[in-house]
């Protein structure tokens, strides 16, 4: 059987080491990335709750036109249905 020197013996936790740094850099690498995916997550979340906070705005000018328009109609005697006051 061959001999095996110290010097083989000491290269396979030399390898192990690099392949562990390795390891560790790229996990810091997804790490970074997955940070950067949660701040833009959290930026379009925020855009969307601006939109729907600017739709909502948006209705309730429309629904308070609405309601002019059916007044400004009772009173001018323009609309087919009958007024629902007594």
């Amino acid at each position: 059987m061959a001999e095996i020197s110290s010097e083989l013996i000491y290269e396979v936790p030399k390898s192990l080491q690099r392949d562990v740094s390795q390891v560790r850099s790229e996990i810091g690498e997804v790490k970074q990335q997955v940070h950067a995916l949660q701040l833009s997550q959290n930026a379009i979340r925020q855009e969307v709750v601006g939109v729907h906070t600017e739709l909502a705005g948006i209705h309730a000018t429309l629904v308070r036109h609405e309601h002019q328009l059916d007044r400004i109609e009772r009173r001018l005697e323009l609309n087919d249905t009958p007024s629902m006051t007594a």
